[in-house]
């Protein structure tokens, strides 16, 4: 009798309508698991098209060439004599859903869509997809004629059920279906399933990797079973890095676990265990069994195929093990790389160029691309052709192979420090040894002659010459004449981007990298159209604490001495004037908060799902120790008065590697208006007559208002 099976679940890199290249991907990744023995292999959400075509599941084209890729698939010797499960978009009876396709030998054993669709933060499947509602029914669902051409099927299963071959029994979950609350892999047990794939298309957040294996984990915790997920890899063309963690599961252990960050296109994880572990483990949960009789029965499709041999005897199964977590500044170090890699060979450019002021946000941004060439550098020395490849083709040089990062770095990595009249030379010197000790092409030039001649313009003008604050202007001078500095910048970044590799003799432009991280954007604390806009943000979505922590790694791992000076400088944008040849400015100050308050703002506002009131309520016994109610009050007020004045920003934030689950990005993930009354009238008035009730009844004397 069989009892070992051996499965295989992987991590691909797909990239949305790049059918192609998806199709090579999948096919590998069966080739793969076919040598290491597999019968079973499951892939990613959404594979055939790729995850993130958004509103292209809208066309009959995104339907139409999934069905011509699922064709190849099937007539492929490469899928013969092994369950293959892929996803895509599939439409019945008018109706567009999300889908497993499971085939076997040319012929389609069922169409599971998905039942329970992801619709929170960046995910939007209900604008594209229908669930599936009917639990447990199966209809038949016709073929298209060139589906039909290759498997002679006209029709074929298509619905809620499980795949019962000679030796166990399938279920089918579908990414968002494990974290639901009734998810169905706690019936699809208690009906006898003993193996649970998920295919799932779960971006990077940090700290998130913890949640996503205590999930899989404890969905056979209870039930016993053995649970395989898949899931998408690297940057598919938007905001999000899709991470890996391929996995596999059994009553509760780790069995197998693939890699969070990588720079491989296709990894396969595969794993043999033995199906009587299951049902021993099943054997003496009373409870479970006492449930188990009662459940409503799943429609089986009966498969004349075994997951094991006959003779597994001497089989060797895995064994758990314990899963290997990165720390937030490695995530950091890791995800964002990966993201501007995938980002960057897919853009077809030459490198990127960053302005580099010599601050913590463009120092991190600089590291996170020397992670990118150390990772380059370490998968071309582990024999990875296809990275190889594509250095080649953004160095437009066949015969180069990069030995070392800094090298490397010189070749695709410009740096630009664009000093003013009100730059220190501490900033100077802190970029220029940055750029010295990861590699990168550095450029000095000073703007103060574009800066004159843009204010130069506006005098003649207007007859006026602006001031700043410290020279008699007032507010609105001195902030006009900041703006000017950071714009031109913006400007020069690009013009540089375009003509810098021309200039010496290269081929190719440069992607312009941002470095405004999320507590700046959440606050404002930016310049519309200055260097905040770019192509990519590597930074948009982690925040200053955490960028400080990645300095601090950064230091430690890479050797970077030029960080100690830059972690130890005060945050400044330096756009007003010196005071004795020193730094007068600083951000906190600027802000009128502090960065570790912002941060605080941020999560309550988002996550917290909390408005000024809420917002204060909450405040007045998280910092009680450190501040009355009245002063709660006040940063409150501070702080959405500034946000709501300055939302209108993120309308034109330049697109950033989403980290973060408080990120204001206004094009996915944080939708809000950009015009708010900041009186915030009604709610600070509600605050200020909580706060009186709380000074009545401390016996402190009761003021009208909060400012």
């Amino acid at each position: 009798m069989g009892r070992t099976v051996t499965v295989a679940t992987c991590a691909l890199n797909q990239w949305a309508l790049d059918f192609d290249g998806n199709l090579a991907r999948i096919l590998k990744s069966i080739e793969i698991a076919k040598y290491k023995g597999a019968r079973y292999r499951l892939g990613p959400e959404l594979e055939i098209c790729g995850y993130g075509c958004s509103d292209h599941y809208y066309e009959s084209d995104t339907l139409l060439h999934s069905f011509e890729v699922l064709a190849k698939l099937l007539e492929s010797p490469a899928t013969q004599d092994i369950i293959c499960d892929v996803g895509m978009p599939v439409m019945c009876r008018n109706v567009r859903y999300n889908c497993r396709v499971i085939f076997l030998n040319k012929k389609i054993l069922l169409i599971r869509p998905k039942m329970i669709l992801a619709n929170t933060g960046n995910y939007r499947e209900l604008r594209w997809f229908t669930p599936w509602s009917r639990a447990r029914f199966v209809e038949e669902y016709f073929l298209p004629r060139m589906i039909q051409e290759v498997t002679g099927q006209e029709t074929v299963p298509f619905g809620d059920a499980v795949l019962a071959t000679k030796d166990t029994c399938l279920g089918s979950e579908i990414c968002e279906e494990l974290w639901a609350p009734k998810s169905p892999h706690i019936e699809m047990g208690l009906d006898g399933v003993e193996i649970f794939t998920n295919s799932s298309g779960s971006h990077h957040v940090l700290r998130k990797a913890h949640t996503r294996v205590n999930v899989v984990n404890s969905a056979t915790a209870k039930n016993g079973g053995i649970y395989v997920l898949a899931n998408q890899k690297g940057c598919d063309g938007d905001r999000l890095y899709y991470d890996g963690c391929a996995m596999i599961s059994m009553n509760g252990d780790t069995i197998a676990q693939g890699s969070q960050f990588s720079l491989n296109d296709v990894e396969v994880l595969v794993a043999t265990l033995d199906l009587e572990d299951v049902r021993s483990y099943r054997a003496e949960i009373s409870c479970r069994n006492l449930e188990a009789s009662k459940v409503n029965s799943y429609p089986r499709i009966k498969v004349n195929f075994a997951l094991s041999c006959s003779d597994d005897i001497c089989v060797p199964t895995c064994e758990p093990i314990q899963w290997r977590y990165h720390s937030p500044e490695e995530e950091i170090c890791l995800g964002p790389a990966c993201w501007l890699w995938d980002y960057l060979r897919r853009s077809e450019q030459a490198g990127f160029l960053l302005p580099l002021s010599g601050g913590i946000d463009s120092s991190a941004t600089a590291c996170i691309v020397y992670s990118m060439c150390r990772q380059v550098c370490l998968a071309v020395k582990n024999g990875n052709q296809d990275v190889l490849a594509d250095v080649r083709r953004i160095v437009n040089d066949e015969t180069y192979t990069p030995e070392d990062s800094q090298e490397f770095c010189g070749h695709i990595f410009t740096t630009c420090y664009m000093a003013s009249e009100n730059s220190s030379q501490d900033t100077y010197n802190r970029a220029k040894l940055l750029a010295e000790q990861i590699g990168s092409y550095h450029i000095n030039l000073n703007i103060d002659v574009a800066v004159k001649a843009i204010v130069g313009i506006f005098s003649m003008v207007m007859g006026r010459s602006p001031q700043f604050r410290v020279c008699g202007g007032s507010s609105r001078e001195n902030l006009a004449l900041q703006n000017v500095q950071a714009r031109i910048r913006m400007v020069l970044a690009y013009l540089f981007a375009q003509l810098s590799h021309w200039a010496r003799g290269m081929s190719g432009g440069l992607l312009v990298l941002g470095s405004a991280n999320v507590d700046e954007s959440l606050h404002g604390y930016l310049t519309k159209y200055d260097c905040s806009s770019a192509d990519i943000n590597p930074i948009g979505g982690i925040s200053k604490t955490d960028l400080r922590n990645f300095i601090q790694y950064c230091m430690e791992n890479f050797q970077l001495t030029a960080l100690r000076s830059i972690m130890s400088a005060p945050p400044t944008a330096e756009l007003e004037p010196l005071a004795d040849g020193q730094v007068s400015q600083t951000d906190e100050e600027d802000m009128g908060m502090t960065y570790t308050e912002l941060s605080v703002y941020g999560k309550l506002r988002k996550m917290a799902k909390a408005g000024p009131y809420s917002m204060f309520c909450k405040l007045i016994n998280m910092w009680k120790e450190i501040c009355t109610p009245r002063e709660v009050a006040s940063k409150v007020k501070h702080f959405f008065r500034i946000y709501s004045i300055n939302r209108h920003k993120m309308t034109t934030l330049t697109p950033a590697y989403h980290a973060e689950n408080y990120s204001p990005e206004d094009n996915r993930f944080d939708l809000r208006p950009f015009l708010y009354n900041s009186t915030w009238s009604w709610q600070f008035r509600s605050i200020d007559k909580q706060v009186s009730n709380l000074e009545r009844k401390e016996g402190k004397p009761v003021l009208e208002d909060v400012d």
